[in-house]
């Protein structure tokens, strides 16, 4: 059944970019580059099956205990492939990847993880919504290793609904507690809330990893974000389907990683189907490692909040990100580039083509440095060199294009060209921009003059 729904999903995302051109052949040579630093790691031909270190697929045994000593024997013999038995694989904490290792679920196979928190201890370093932290460890973690990967047609179960799903973070004491301690710089170490926390993890977060790949599998029910490349360099996430509901789920989050190809994905979330981070204010700035070299193709977007997203974490900087042959729902805005003013930081040099938008609640291009969330800073966030071409929008009930700036910063150099956006609300709402142009945009019919024109933009409406 998840096949058949994975096909007719695809099958829709190729009638809808059908009738927009393919980019391939005028990729820019930034793009270029990035893919050429791209390979998905190899490994041994030997296989370790779970089995034989204990697993049993009758989805009550817990299977944990048997995985990592299977992953263990294969990493320490110079790695393979770690296979898990088909049926239900009851894992009651955290699956722990091993330099060298790929973590095969088959076709047939259900990785179930256990619902209870405290199975989750103890702590692990991680970022948590951009500030570090030591919180409950992520479902499928690897820290500090090179070549891995988790492959295969089976299914990842977070079970998180009846667990972590129930925590409520957002605008917490604690939520609060945590961002003063990157505002303060309260060493890394102190930042301990143990089982008392109500910071839910992140369910698959490669840790300071190189050369990694994350193919073929389906993800439901993740505890929060479910896919985090942290501190990565040299990352494939192809061919994922993720059907994950819960708050807080976003799809995907590069954070503070080099080298990211994300391609032939289905994402059905909760939250941001893709969203680049490079880490919250402070802390960020500590850290100084900026987000680059970001590819997203082929895929298919549909969630409750946005389709791709900069930021709103991003304080560290993310650039050189191309997105492609794309196609994208319903969602809140299709294509959203958020900071606020406690973020510093840049977001730039942003190529877009290719995208086909259903229906969009707020904008279908979204640029924003006054997002919610800002503590009283002013450390405005540069927006800068942004190329949108070969879009096609249908439903807005706001906005086509959004842009609110900052005064003495503005969002600067964004070149529209060939978009189509057929039923808006409202054309366009430019606030502190500069060189903005519209090349054959055409809204609600009418094609835009090449100089953004307030007088324009307000007459461009639907009743």
């Amino acid at each position: 059944m998840v096949r058949f729904i994975r096909n007719i999903i695809r099958l829709s995302f190729a009638v809808a970019l059908a009738a927009l051109p393919a980019c391939t052949g005028r990729l820019p040579e930034g793009a270029k580059a990035v893919l050429a630093r791209i390979h998905a790691p190899e490994f041994r031909a030997v296989d370790y099956p779970a089995e034989d270190f204990g697993a049993v697929a009758d989805s009550v045994t817990d299977c944990r205990e048997a995985i990592n000593a299977a992953i263990t024997r294969c990493s320490d013999e110079g790695g393979g492939r770690v296979v898990l038995p088909v049926g239900k694989v009851f894992c009651k904490g955290s699956v722990n990847i091993k330099s060298n290792v790929n973590l095969h679920i088959p076709e047939g196979c259900e990785l179930v993880f256990s619902s209870n928190p405290l199975d989750y201890l103890p702590e692990e370093l991680t970022v948590w919504e951009g500030t570090q932290m030591y919180n409950y460890a992520s479902f499928l973690r690897a820290d500090h290793c090179n070549n891995i990967a988790i492959t295969g047609k089976g299914v990842i179960n977070g079970n998180a609904r009846n667990g972590f799903a129930r925590m409520r973070p957002q605008r917490s004491a604690q939520q609060d507690t945590l961002r003063q301690m990157g505002i303060d710089l309260v060493p890394v170490r102190e930042r301990f809330f143990g089982a008392r926390s109500i910071m839910p993890p992140n369910m698959i977060e490669p840790f300071g990893c190189k050369n990694v790949l994350i193919e073929d599998i389906t993800i439901h029910d993740s505890p929060y974000w479910v896919i985090h490349p942290l501190f990565c360099d040299n990352v494939t996430v192809r061919g994922v389907t993720i059907d994950s509901w819960n708050l807080n789920n976003d799809g995907c989050d590069p954070e503070y990683s080099t080298n990211v190809l994300i391609e032939n994905c289905v994402f059905h979330t909760g939250d941001d189907a893709i969203a680049i981070k490079a880490g919250r204010d402070q802390d960020a700035w500590r850290i100084g490692q900026k987000t680059a070299g970001i590819i997203i193709r082929n895929c298919e977007f549909s969630s409750r909040c946005n389709g791709l997203c900069i930021g709103s974490e991003m304080a560290a900087g993310v650039e050189n990100v191309y997105m492609y042959d794309v196609h994208v729902g319903s969602c809140h805005s299709a294509i959203y580039f958020k900071s606020n003013l406690d973020r510093g930081g840049f977001i730039r040099n942003v190529w877009v083509d290719g995208i086909a938008i259903d229906s969009v609640r707020t904008a279908f291009i979204r640029f924003e440095n006054n997002y919610h969330g800002g503590r009283g800073g002013f450390h405005p966030t540069r927006f800068e060199n942004f190329r949108i071409s070969n879009i096609r929008g249908g439903k807005s009930k706001e906005c086509g294009f959004y842009a609110i700036g900052v005064e003495g910063y503005p969002i600067r150099n964004i070149a529209l060209e060939n978009i189509t956006f057929e039923d808006c609300k409202t054309a366009y709402t430019l606030v502190n921009t500069e060189d903005i142009s519209f090349d054959h945009v055409s809204i609600n019919g009418r094609v835009l003059p090449r100089v953004p024109d307030d007088t324009e933009a307000s007459q461009l409406r639907t009743d």
